[in-house]
């Protein structure tokens, strides 16, 4: 009998526990289960080196020519659209994870980096973007002696 109170007391604790721990893994579910609903948008690595900064731009599946780059105003738009390939009738999908749809990147640019001098790049699936910095902005290295 005191062991069904017990159990009846900590029901409740462990429904809440159940919940929580299914919040957690929709949070932290990967990203094509999270971008489902909102569509495609590609994931991105910016990092610079001592000459450029570097911007590259996962879009596998895409012809480079449904990818659009431009600057203006400082800001870098990266934008296309990644379409959907369901037309073959023969095709009876069971599960379909992959995101397809319009989208956009904007990246603000540093005012060190020369944008008129920006090239692109697009293969295996990665688009490639180097800017690089302007001559008078590269940063020098002075050793300081510490007494």
């Amino acid at each position: 009998m005191l062991l069904e109170r017990r159990e009846d007391f900590f029901k409740p604790l462990r429904q809440l526990q159940r919940e929580i721990d299914r919040l957690f893994e929709d949070f932290f579910a990967p990203v094509t289960r999270r971008t489902f609903e909102v569509g495609f948008v590609p994931e991105i690595d910016v990092y610079e080196t001592d000459k450029e900064l570097m911007i590259e731009v996962e879009v596998p599946g895409m012809d480079k020519k449904d990818i659009k780059v431009k600057v203006e105003d400082g800001v870098l738009r990266i934008c296309g659209e990644k379409k959907l390939e369901r037309e073959k009738s023969d095709r009876n999908y069971h599960v379909v994870e992959r995101s397809y749809g319009k989208f956009e990147r904007a990246i603000r640019l540093p005012d060190y980096v020369d944008a008129e001098k920006i090239k692109a790049r697009y293969e295996n699936g990665v688009l490639t973007i180097s800017i690089p910095k302007k001559e008078e902005k590269k940063a020098k290295v002075v050793d300081v002696e510490v007494e």
